[in-house]
């Protein structure tokens, strides 16, 4: 063979399979390599796939690798490739559109970002073909809608340490969407879904085409897509009607024998109704309902309040159906949504040994969803001598301060605030992405190298916006209405020594009295804030299968460099900057940048065992130098076994929000200690320079199994566990009063401001700054079996997918560890068991498919005590509560597909059913302590399905 020859086939072999190299790196959640897994569901282009930058015919890493090919993910009927991924066992804690409508001030709404092993997706690298892309937010997320999804060949994951390899982020793993570049013809696809109740109606297009030009040497590719989907603005499902919450125990003594906390139904906040609840003093129940039509005033009622205390924000039953009336289930199930994509990549052989390249990207979203009915948790002060007081209460007050001292000069009212709108965003997002780039072979010394290199700069343009958040200054004023002395006019009281200040009187007091004039005063405009980001990356890359022989077998290396700058900066208005209910937004300016170098090898011990390992030195601007590396065998003794083990320390740096945010600033309640009374303040967030990279040390060991003597059958078991250390975070609102007033740790209280409201001090303000304080270590086992068999006049593809989790503590050195293993409440819950299992029959024109996916049963807590009488004295370690246990759930989904030919088109015709049963999701007890708890789903809405049965339909169709 000619060295032409041969380097033109080492060029094809390493070009297609470096890529797809470029996706792995972390966590073992699917642990088949790429050949056996391929063979699971559907066919996929036969490539060799490896868990590093090291691509050669035999050599599988020992990191694991899962490959899902573009056949799976069709016959799956998801609206984008991040719905289906998010399928997947050791997917946990996602970032998706139905999930993200909480956050407003962070501008994360909307955003669909992957979370391997439920570390965070800040600790799970994504790349599109083996390169980074800008991300969509300042915490780094990147949004996996942005991508080309009409161009995706498959997905790849790696779950093992890949640091050394890929760099920082790798800790979670990595997810590499490989794109087919080498698509030629036309292809077009619509699909419609709806959900059993029809709602969420969603129209996806997608169009994509390519082609050879000048004799074959180039190549062109473009594709564009267009989505829009209605949004469900409200909890509309009757799993959600039941009023299940998890609170104190309003009748708690350390020696009653009680538990601390209750779950269970018929709970609801005890300090507002819709129109206004006097919480204190001597009209304590008091509440105003609906407009008098013949008085203009509200109609009053006395609440029943059930099981409660007055310091204690929620009840026992009582009117708690009433108490939460408007507030309760009004955070968006789903947001409305648009996005437009559209993608181009043109490539050209200069010369037979020389290829350049060139790729361009634009990605629109916009997107809406509510965040909740905003309450008032007791701190609205109405004064004795409100106009739009009703007669009744006044009289109430003038009798009782004829009779006692001192008079009521004023009462503290809460209120879910009916007719004001529900608060929500109003998010745009323009992602934009260009790279330009080479590739090539050359000959050096008798040994065939392979290279490439490239440039890309992403810009991303965030217009954060929120909607119905009021200025609170203007709230203030509005709210304290009076007759006018003189003109018998309602105004506010602040016109009267200045008529010309523009107050416009609003009636907090009942329901029906606020009118348009008082909304357009209260919220004068939408706070928002413009940002831009920007990252710029150069690297080369160089390899080779052969750098030198041994007596076992020829060595690979590969080694290269890699310069990335990351920057932030914005615009906001300096009168959105404070002030506001919600947002206060701040700019956010900064930039760091990174310079950094890899050597990797594969070193051939013996028949059938391999080295592989890894070393990356990088120096970050702030931060500098770090080192990582990985070291890893491989080894099969028979063609039937296979065992791997890989050993690595990984890291993540800190991101662009963590380092630089300024403080943006929003509203919440916490509980305070001894008497758990909710108080409202505000939450400003910054950054910290002094932050250091998370560094992780990660383990992997494995084996698979492809007996000869069973045809078709796959089988691998991999144990994984990674420890983080000094992993970046902060504590928590809750987290530092309870640390301030029960363990009085003194660097918490300093984060606490206070403000004087007569002779009584108010919580006015909690700061919470993130820096390196936690360690965190999850460890479990990845199993994954597929067999794939003639049945009839078709095939039988089937497929199981099963994460267990043996360890997810968290240790902040603070507060007591908690480990979050065979947890499912929360956003960190990793339950014992996930799973996924899949059967698809394909019989000439028609495929079948059904996969059953779920989790198993789990607990509130590790640490808390079950118990309903005689239970210890609840301490802050162990909690003691009533029912510390929550169900599991299994969901089946099925689809069909149908191949005909339309003319000069092969096209296709296809339903799919997710949930197919229609299984509500299991009610989870969320609380106590935030004022959005009522809101939000009764559930948890990262590991259960809360939208129900979902149809999808739609047709395919390729020239």
């Amino acid at each position: 063979m000619s060295n032409l020859t041969s380097r033109r086939s080492l060029r094809v072999a390493i070009s297609k399979r470096l890529g797809t190299a470029l996706a792995c790196a972390s966590l073992t959640s699917l642990s088949v390599d790429a050949q056996e897994a391929s063979i699971a569901e559907g066919p996929i282009d036969s490539v060799t796939v490896t868990g590093s930058r090291i691509a050669r015919d035999g050599y599988d890493a020992p990191t694991p690798v899962s490959v899902l090919g573009a056949e799976e993910i069709q016959t799956s009927g998801t609206a984008n490739v991040a719905d289906f991924v998010n399928t997947l066992p050791s997917v946990l804690g996602s970032s998706t559109a139905s999930n993200s409508s909480g956050s407003l001030s962070n501008g994360l709404a909307g955003i669909a970002a992957l979370n391997l092993r439920s570390l965070g997706t800040n600790r799970t690298l994504v790349l599109l073909d083996g390169q980074r892309s800008v991300a969509s937010a300042s915490t780094g997320a990147v949004d996996i809608n942005t991508f080309p999804q009409a161009l995706i060949e498959r997905v790849e994951i790696v779950t093992g340490g890949a640091s050394a390899a890929y760099g920082s982020d790798a800790v979670g793993g990595v997810v590499n969407f490989i794109l087919d570049r080498g698509f030629t013809g036309v292809k077009t696809d619509y699909q419609y879904g709806v959900t059993t109740y029809d709602d969420n109606p969603n129209h996806t297009f997608t169009l994509a085409a390519g082609g050879p030009f000048a004799g074959g040497r180039g190549h062109v590719l473009f594709s564009s897509e267009y989505f829009t989907q209605d949004g469900v603005h409200t909890i509309d499902r009757d799993w959600n009607d039941r009023g299940v919450f998890q609170i104190n125990n309003p009748n708690y003594t350390p020696t009653n024998g009680e538990p601390f906390r209750l779950v269970g139904p018929n709970m609801a906040p005890s300090q507002h109704t819709p129109g206004g609840l006097i919480v204190s003093g001597p009209l304590r129940g008091t509440y105003f309902g609906t407009i008098d039509a013949a008085t203009g005033r509200a109609t009053v009622g006395q609440l029943a309040y059930g099981v409660t205390s007055a310091s204690n924000p929620w009840m026992i039953g009582g009117d708690w159906e009433y108490t939460s009336l408007g507030h309760a289930s009004s955070n968006s199930l789903a947001p409305d949504e648009e996005r437009r994509t559209i993608f181009g990549r043109a490539s050209f052989e200069l010369t037979p040994t020389v290829t350049l390249f060139a790729q361009v990207s634009h990605n629109e979203y916009q997107g809406l969803s509510y965040y909740q009915q905003t309450p008032n948790v007791g701190n609205v002060t109405i004064r004795a001598d409100n106009a739009f007081l009703p007669d009744s209460v006044r009289q109430q007050i003038a009798q009782y301060n004829a009779a006692n001292d001192p008079d009521i000069a004023s009462f503290v009212m809460g209120t879910t605030n009916a007719g004001i709108p529900a608060a929500g965003s109003d998010n745009e997002r323009e992602v934009n992405r260009y790279l330009l780039g080479a590739d090539g072979d050359f000959a050096l010394l008798g040994r065939d190298w392979h290279w490439d290199t490239y440039f890309q700069r992403g810009v991303a343009k965030l217009d954060e916006r929120l909607i119905n958040t009021w200025n609170n200054a203007r709230m203030a004023l509005a709210q304290d209405a009076v007759v006018h002395p003189t003109t018998g006019e309602i105004v506010c009281r602040s016109s009267i020594a200045d008529p010309g200040n523009g107050c416009v009187p609003i009636n907090r007091i009942g329901i029906g009295g606020v009118t348009q004039a008082a909304l357009d005063y209260i919220i004068p405009g939408n706070p928002y804030r413009e940002q831009e980001l920007t990252q710029d990356v150069a690297a080369f890359n160089f390899a080779t299968n052969d750098v030198v022989s041994t007596w076992a077998g020829p060595v690979s290396l590969a080694f290269g460099a890699e310069w990335r700058k990351e920057k932030i900066d914005g615009f906001v208005e300096t009168q959105y900057q404070a002030g506001w209910l919600y947002g206060n937004y701040l700019v956010t300016q900064g930039d760091y940048h990174v310079t950094e170098g890899y050597v990797e090898t594969v070193v051939p011990l013996w028949e059938g065992l391999d080295f592989n390992g890894a070393l990356r030195l990088t120096d970050y601007s702030i931060s500098g130098n770090v080192e990582t590396w990985k070291a890893g065998l491989t080894y099969q003794p028979i063609q039937d076994l296979k065992f791997r083990v890989t050993s690595s320390k990984d890291i993540r740096a800190p991101n662009l929000n963590e380092l630089f945010a300024a403080g943006t600033a929003r509203t919440n309640t916490v509980n305070v200690p001894p008497s758990n009374q909710a108080v409202q303040f505000v939450q400003k967030q910054t950054g910290s320079l002094a932050l250091q990279p998370e560094e992780a040390e990660s383990l992997g060991i494995g084996m698979v199994v492809t007996p000869s003597f069973v045809p078709g059958l796959a089988f691998s078991i991999d144990y994984f566990d990674i420890e983080i250390q000094d992993a970046i975070g902060t504590v928590t609102a809750q987290n530092t009063v309870d640390l301030c007033f029960e363990q009085g740790v003194q660097a918490f209280c300093d984060n606490i401001s206070y403000v004087t409201s007569g002779d009584v001090q108010q919580i006015s303000e909690i700061l919470l700054v993130p820096f390196n304080f936690a360690s965190q270590r999850t460890k479990g086992l990845d199993i994954e079996a597929s067999y794939r068999l003639p049945l009839g006049h078709g095939d039988l593809s089937l497929r199981a997918l099963a994460t267990h989790y043996l360890e997810n503590s968290i240790d902040n050195g603070i507060d007591f560890p908690v480990d979050y293993a065979g947890v499912n409440q929360g956003g960190n819950a990793t339950p014992d068991w996930s799973y996924r299992l899949s059967a698809t029959y394909v019989l000439d024109v028609l495929s079948l498919s059904l996969i059953g996916r779920g989790v198993s049963g789990g607990v509130y807590n590790n640490s808390f005590i079950e118990c309903v009488s005689d239970c210890p004295t609840s301490t802050v370690e162990h909690r003691t509560i009533n029912d510390n246990d929550i169900g599991g759930a299994f969901y089946v989904d099925a689809s069909a597909t149908y191949s005909f030919a339309m003319g000069p088109a092969e096209a296709e015709a296809f339903l799919s059913i997710r949930n197919l049963f229609n299984t509500d999701p299991e009610r989870v007890g969320n609380g106590p302590d935030g004022n959005n708890i009522p809101a939000y789903p009764q559930t948890n809405r990262i590991l259960y399905d809360t939208m129900g049965r979902v149809f999808r339909l739609g047709v395919r169709m390729s020239f």
